[in-house]
């Protein structure tokens, strides 16, 4: 005799509005073209050219590309913030810290999964995971350090207002050198965290089968019916 399974009929819920995902776009184009100009600034490698000497201010172009990126990371990031208490319950601030009993069981669960892989039993989170959140908190927090020493930095150098409001932080932290080696340490916590973000992005999406890839191009997951209702 053959075993009837029933299953729920699938429907969509919106998930990420658009001023997240047009945040999260941004922000990752802005961390690239930061690491590689930073990279680049960190360790110039010489070009020349056979034409007249103002043509090869190569490197000129690279800080500036560099630091116009950093203007757009910041605001882009000010405006999460602001984000963060205006938009709906998936993009709260209070998804990101765990203070409830429930996220932390939630956290060993998606470690089950995705680290120890024991588990393959999927999340049923609908925005982010409770590991993934707070992993995205301490994100937020090297993303205020890396402004920080960026503009603390930059001010040195700059006439400009804003990079100032920044210089007390360079002192504190113990001089320049101590500034720049801590800006070069979080770029590489920048591109080592996104090689892992989008490993499990893809992970979670064959795992979860909710449309976790596309959501953040379009806002919508998949959902059973049963789970949560009417979408």
């Amino acid at each position: 005799m053959e075993e009837t399974v029933h299953k729920s009929p699938i429907k969509i819920k919106y998930i990420w509005e658009l001023p997240v995902r047009f945040y999260h776009w941004l922000n990752a184009l802005s961390i690239v073209v930061l690491c590689i100009t930073g990279y680049i600034i960190g360790d110039p490698f010489a070009i020349q050219k056979g034409t007249e000497a103002y043509m090869n201010y190569w490197f000129g172009t690279v800080r500036f590309v560099h630091f116009a990126a950093g203007y757009i990371f910041f605001f882009n990031f000010v405006f999460r913030l602001y984000w963060g208490f205006v938009g709906n319950k998936y993009s709260r601030w209070y998804n990101y810290v765990p203070l409830k009993k429930a996220q932390w069981v939630e956290i060993w669960d998606v470690i089950k999964t995705d680290i120890l892989q024991i588990k393959c039993k999927p999340i049923h989170s609908l925005g982010h995971n409770a590991l993934a959140d707070i992993t995205y908190f301490f994100t937020f927090i090297a993303f205020v350090l890396q402004s920080l020493t960026g503009f603390g930095i930059y001010a040195a150098m700059s006439n400009s207002w804003f990079p100032k409001l920044f210089s007390w932080f360079v002192p504190l932290v113990g001089g320049d050198l101590a500034a720049r080696q801590i800006h070069h340490i979080l770029m590489w916590f920048f591109i080592i965290f996104a090689i892992i973000h989008v490993y499990l992005v893809f992970y979670h999406d064959y795992i979860e089968r909710r449309g976790v890839t596309s959501s953040m191009i379009g806002g919508w997951k998949f959902v059973e019916s049963e789970e949560e209702g009417e979408c």
